[in-house]
């Protein structure tokens, strides 16, 4: 069916915004909170007119990224509600990686094809205040094309605080370590009510909005995410997107936004009750209305509206590339924060995975590096398709989180012992 057959089906207000989107006119927030309600041929008509945008601003690629996540620890001085993923520095399960396994970690990622490492981890207590740099100097020495893709707002706001210095000259010590771009994590949902009660303490949102203004202001881009399906409402999603397209439209360093589904499965606040209210994330129409939304409201700045496969499985990420998203993110190599917290669907998706699922959403692969320039495009058919070094890999040859928290090498007490932590 073509898109105007769908929108005929539809109510008139949800035809009229979705015509409006098609003219170039970005929808604002009474838009968005009726599209955020959308079900049977409105969502039809909602993704008909995101995937028609998407081709409009994109084109008919879709990408992805070779990376590699190292969560270099787990302890964290933090105790937010929804994360599965921290431990106590007392707990028997808190790790610890120094600087030489970090670095040995991204060095094999390297020479299996990976031109970025994501590094984000807990606040550890103890740690030196010029790790982070350390951290980045060390892999620029030993593989200096890999991006160095790492530290969330919440993390430079913990780094600059040990090192009693400004955000921005923290930054700019990072970026001449090595920094190439932070990850827009530790957003979750801009609403300071809503951060209270899912992680008291948590950094505040006129906090996050610094730092990545920051960011962008000395060349820094960053991502920008979205954690939904917990207890936000539509109109906190909905005021979340359209502060994210102020910002983009001051500061254009947003790379790309990623819609973060809550996984619930593990989390203390599901597990303990600590939240009244709390949903067992969102539900599949719930996903697909975020996604399409994110490109009506954000593609004409942003552009790039990423799909977490890691969240929502490749099958779901393969429709939504339909749906207004255009990038299915990174293999990963060793995702451990949402599958600590219950997610399902591995720890790596290899590069082959990744180009099958574009293939199968009748896109164009093409693998990207962190700034999404185009490194390789699979413009031939996928027997065609050249078979990377992390192909060839087995699945657990990296090991996994669980392995990870019983390996007595890298205790964090024992870490604190041997100097990586004070």
């Amino acid at each position: 069916m073509t898109t105007d057959s769908v929108l005929r089906e539809v109510d008139a207000p949800v035809r009229a915004i979705l015509e409006r989107a098609l003219e170039g006119r970005e929808p604002e927030l009474q838009d968005i909170l009726l599209l955020d309600r959308v079900t049977g041929p409105g969502l039809a008509a909602l993704c008909a007119v995101a995937d028609a945008l998407r081709q409009r601003q994109v084109g008919p690629r879709a990408t992805y990224v070779v990376n590699r996540n190292i969560n270099f620890t787990n302890v964290c001085i933090k105790a937010c509600r929804f994360c599965a993923f921290s431990r106590t520095g007392r707990s028997e399960q808190g790790y610890f990686l120094g600087v030489d396994e970090i670095v040995r970690r991204a060095v094999e990622a390297w020479s299996l094809g990976a031109t970025e490492v994501c590094i984000q981890a807990g606040l550890a207590p103890g740690i030196d205040p010029g790790l982070y740099a350390d951290i980045c100097r060390a892999i620029k020495r030993a593989a200096p094309e890999l991006a160095i893709h790492a530290f969330s707002p919440e993390e430079i706001k913990y780094g600059a605080g040990l090192a009693r210095t400004p955000v921005r000259d923290y930054l700019e010590e990072l970026k001449e370590a090595g920094l190439g771009s932070l990850p827009g994590t530790s957003a979750e949902i801009l609403d300071d009510e809503l951060r209270a009660r899912i992680a008291p303490g948590r950094i505040r949102t006129v906090e996050w909005l610094e730092i990545v203004r920051t960011a962008h202001s000395i060349g820094l881009p960053t991502t920008a995410t979205m954690m939904y399906g917990h207890v936000e409402s539509s109109e906190q999603r909905a005021r979340h997107l359209t502060l994210l397209r102020s910002v983009q439209g001051e500061t254009g360093g947003f790379t790309e936004f990623v819609p973060l589904s809550f996984v619930y499965e593990e989390t203390p606040m599901y597990k303990r009750g600590l939240v009244k209210g709390l949903r067992s994330g969102p539900t599949s129409d719930e996903v697909t209305r975020v996604h399409a939304l994110a490109r009506l409201v954000l593609g004409a700045t942003f552009r790039n509206v990423q799909v977490s496969w890691v969240k929502v499985g490749l099958e779901h990420a393969t429709a939504l590339l339909r749906c207004g998203a255009n990038d299915l993110g990174g293999t990963l190599i060793n995702e451990s924060i949402s599958t600590s917290a219950g997610a399902a669907h591995g720890q790596l998706a290899s590069p082959r995975a990744l180009r099958r699922a574009i293939r199968d959403a009748g896109l164009t692969p093409a693998q990207r590096d962190t700034r999404y320039r185009v490194v390789r495009a699979f413009e031939t058919a996928p027997e065609a398709d050249a078979v990377d070094a992390l192909d060839r890999a087995p699945v657990d040859a990296f090991g996994s989180y669980d392995e990870l928290t019983r390996d007595e090498r890298f205790r964090f007490q024992k870490g604190a012992r041997s100097g990586s932590p004070r």
